[in-house]
């Protein structure tokens, strides 16, 4: 009978949990607060308002207090995004830029030299990406089966987490790689302190996963653009959000002992633009545009590595026969890099906005941007939709 209860009182905790999450307000978002961006965002302002874009994130968050390497505390995750789903057969046009080269992203040198981009696209913390990479491929040769070919090039990014994350403790593991990618759906986007950007600092203020979109008018034939960071870059003094220097604005809330631009970011763009591999090349450039609109240096010790894809031209990567292929013209692709610049620099604050104060290692503590103080600072400077 003990047992009973007890099961039926855990029972009805779980549920209790699940239904407080489920009716749990949606985290606020840049244009909730007012911040006003150039250009018309899609749908869920996500970059899965690229038709068969999905995005998967697992998050882990445990322990609390003086780091054990091993155990804790833990504050990491990651982040997957499919270009066409599941489907991963099916190849899309790539390119990757690198605007400073301290960090990784596997797989890039195979991106550059094909002009496909083959499976998803994996973020996480800096010491996990090999874990990360093996899982992807060990998900695709149980997924594909008999057609899996005899090798594959996972593409897989990271950022440093160490300053909240008991980085050297390995605790992405395969299966939280295949949860992601298996769980991994075309709805809205969670944001700030989830996936591969749970640890993550931006502007030394508590930074993390971001995304947003831009929908072009029929003039510019309808596309959108969608981006999704991992913000983990850029000091205090130089955060501008739409065009306000908030960052000589609210001086404090700083954490201790970490240095200003020391760190990474990570960007994903993707488009159903007719693009072909050297075309995105140039629109893979213009994310450094949307980061420098927000601050952000390139500096010294950060990696700033971005990959996109164009889910236009499906079947394009079949070996066998010529392939036709749709191309936009190059003097129509002014509207496809705005988009990608304004997209970038939203992903970006949406994920300082999302993202909640975050104590880890140590105790060491980064502070969420506070919101009422941002409007504040917005209307001084008369930038607001409010």
């Amino acid at each position: 009978m003990i047992v009973k209860v007890f099961v039926l009182l855990l029972s009805v905790l779980m549920f209790s949990h699940g239904a407080a999450a489920q009716n749990k307000p949606p985290k606020p978002r840049a244009r909730d607060l007012g911040v006003p961006f150039e250009g018309t965002p899609g749908r869920l302002n996500a970059i899965t308002d690229v038709a068969g874009v999905e995005v998967g994130q697992v998050t882990l968050v445990s322990g609390e207090g003086k780091l054990t390497v091993g155990k804790g505390p833990v504050r990491t995750g990651v982040t997957a995004v499919l270009p066409r789903g599941k489907n991963a057969s099916d190849q899309v046009f790539g390119a990757w830029f690198t605007l400073n080269g301290n960090g990784e992203m596997t797989g890039t040198t195979w991106v550059e030299e094909s002009g496909f981009l083959e499976g998803p696209v994996m973020i996480t913390n800096t010491h996990s990406v090999g874990t990360v990479r093996d899982a992807v491929i060990a998900w695709q040769m149980k997924r594909q089966g008999k057609t899996f070919q005899p090798w594959s090039l996972p593409v897989v990014a990271e950022t440093w987490d160490g300053f909240l994350n008991d980085i050297n403790g390995f605790h992405v593991k395969p299966e939280h790689v295949f949860q992601a990618l298996d769980e991994a759906t075309s709805g809205t986007v969670a944001e700030g302190n989830t996936g591969g950007g749970t640890g993550m600092v931006a502007h030394q203020f508590k930074g993390g996963t971001g995304t947003a979109s831009r929908k072009l008018d029929a003039t510019a034939g309808s596309y959108t653009v969608g981006v999704l960071v991992q913000a983990n870059y850029g000091g205090r003094s130089g955060l501008m959000i739409a065009g306000v220097p908030v960052g000589r604005e609210i001086t404090d809330l700083m954490p201790k002992e970490v240095p200003a631009d020391t760190g990474s970011i990570i960007v994903v763009i993707g488009t159903d633009a007719p693009l072909l591999p050297h075309q995105l090349k140039r629109v893979v450039k213009r994310a450094a545009l949307g980061i420098a609109k927000n601050g952000g240096i390139g500096g010294n010790s950060s990696g700033d590595i971005f990959i996109a894809f164009s889910t236009a031209n499906s079947g394009a990567g079949k070996e066998a026969g010529v392939i036709n292929l749709l191309m936009l013209p190059n003097d129509r692709i002014n509207p496809i890099f705005a988009a990608t610049v304004q997209a970038t620099e939203e992903a970006i604050i949406n994920a300082m906005i999302a993202a909640e104060t975050m104590s880890g290692v140590n105790g060491n503590t980064v502070y969420a941007i506070p919101h009422e103080r941002l409007k504040q600072v917005m209307k001084k400077y008369h930038r607001t939709n409010e």
